[in-house]
């Protein structure tokens, strides 16, 4: 069995190995795009949170919406300023924003 080392936080495993990398055998796409009507409402920002947590600085990912996603963007804003948010697309029918990780 492999040695399997335990951390408290992400960025303690990193300063451990800092060039290893996932070993599940799949490749990170450039820009995921998550389309928000699969996730359930109740838990749809704190998935989407979790997900924008989860990259790494310099990565990022596209919310896909059928409406302007304000309060998402007000959260994100007011939780930290390690992200950004571009508008792709602006409606009507689909809102597309790219969210990058900062730091």
């Amino acid at each position: 069995m492999a040695n399997i080392e335990i951390h408290r936080t992400r960025d303690e495993a990193a300063d451990q190995n800092p060039t290893a990398g996932c070993t599940c055998g799949e490749a990170d796409e450039e820009l995921p795009e998550l389309d928000v009507q699969t996730i359930p409402h109740a838990i749809r920002h704190a998935a989407l949170f979790g997900a924008i947590d989860g990259l790494r600085p310099g990565a990022g990912l596209i919310v896909s919406a059928t409406h302007d996603p304000i309060p998402l963007l007000t959260q994100l804003e007011a939780r930290s300023d390690a992200n950004t948010a571009t508008y792709l697309d602006r409606g009507p029918e689909r809102w597309r924003i790219l969210i990058r990780r900062t730091r």
